[in-house]
């Protein structure tokens, strides 16, 4: 007795019973108190026998009538529910792709859209879970692969020990290092749990340090650096990975402006959000590699190595802590040799 529609037929089918039980026993009463005018043309003359013989035969046929209905209605209401078990069934069997049809009551369209947004939410956290095992080995094997050589080398006697290999194993790990930190933060920031500290941030501060930084690199390759960074509202925001933002998109830059070019940096104040541009005047990016620019490990120059090449998470992250501030991240460029340009969103304090 657990089913929706026998509990909705069996509450339809008795309140119409009681209700035309009650009305044969008022009736009954009535005509037991009163004598009838047997010569007035009306239903109600008729003999008590006859008068209680056809509400009994209501009362069955409401009785049915109550029954029918409440099957009718019980399915209708309990048929998406009972799709919903079985879908979330298959999901615990790993198949994440179910989804049920939104239709139904108001209800039961909005449990049948949070039950979808749920199952595509699993299918996305499966999907980052299962690439990112996918990257890791992938991108781990080639430093562990050439740590492993390395020292099985040394260990046969092959190579010597000297200070240009211990330097070149150090590189190795410290290549690790810096990779394990990074997926762990991008892991962090894309389920949601990235730690923030969030305080006033004076946004054109952290321009200037991140510049300052960076400029003996550019001035070592002949590359400008021009500010052109007004005075700007204050942000809520975490400095630290505000700072980050900064410095992966001005050492991509760097990365991808040939020597003596000029990268660009500045910004803009609007009601609710400021907008950051980074833009260079480097190899620029093809529609395709605009696509993918914000992938895990990727690399617009396939040619590049790790080392030189970064470990192709840094604009995977600057978008994954953006979007933890509540920002967007988005890259534009007219093409090949064209340039590239970075545009930050970010919300401006208490908007």
């Amino acid at each position: 007795m657990n089913r929706l529609w026998v509990r909705l037929s069996l509450m339809i089918s008795g309140v119409l019973f009681f209700m035309f039980f009650m009305q044969l026993l008022a009736i009954t009463f009535d005509r037991l108190k009163t004598a009838p005018d047997l010569s007035a043309p009306s239903p109600m003359n008729a003999p008590p026998a006859e008068i209680q013989g056809r509400l009994i035969e209501f009362m069955l046929f409401s009785a049915v009538a109550g029954t029918v209905g409440g099957v009718l209605i019980g399915r209708m209401i309990s048929a998406p529910i009972s799709k919903m078990a079985i879908a979330a069934q298959r999901i615990g069997k790993g198949e994440l792709d179910v989804r049920v049809p939104e239709r139904g009551s108001q209800e039961i369209i909005e449990l049948g859209y949070a039950f979808n947004r749920m199952a595509a939410d699993l299918q996305q956290a499966e999907t980052i879970r299962t690439n990112l095992m996918a990257d890791v080995s992938h991108e781990l094997r080639t430093p562990l692969t050439v740590l492993e050589g390395n020292l099985r080398a040394a260990l046969d006697k092959v190579v010597p020990i000297d200070e240009a290999e211990v330097a070149n194993l150090y590189g190795q790990t410290r290549h690790l290092i810096r990779l394990v930190n990074d997926l762990h933060e991008l892991a962090q920031a894309e389920s949601g749990q990235l730690p923030l500290e969030m305080v006033a941030v004076d946004l054109r501060m952290l321009v200037i340090e991140t510049l300052q930084a960076l400029e003996p690199l550019a001035i070592e390759r002949g590359i400008v650096l021009n500010d052109e960074i007004p005075a700007l509202p204050e942000i809520s925001a975490d400095p630290m990975r505000i700072r980050q933002v900064l410095f992966n998109l001005l050492s991509n830059a760097l990365r991808h402006t040939p020597d003596g070019g000029t990268i660009t940096i500045s910004g803009k104040a609007y009601a609710e959000n400021i907008l950051l541009s980074v833009r260079d005047t480097g190899e620029g990016l093809t529609p395709d590699q605009l696509a993918a620019v914000f992938d895990r490990f990727y690399r617009v120059d396939k040619s590049r190595s790790r080392e030189t090449g970064g470990t192709g998470l840094g604009l995977a992250i600057v978008k994954a802590i953006v979007e933890a501030h509540g920002g967007k991240v988005e890259a534009y460029s007219a093409g090949k040799g064209q340039g590239c340009e970075f545009l930050v969103q970010l919300p401006v304090k208490g908007s």
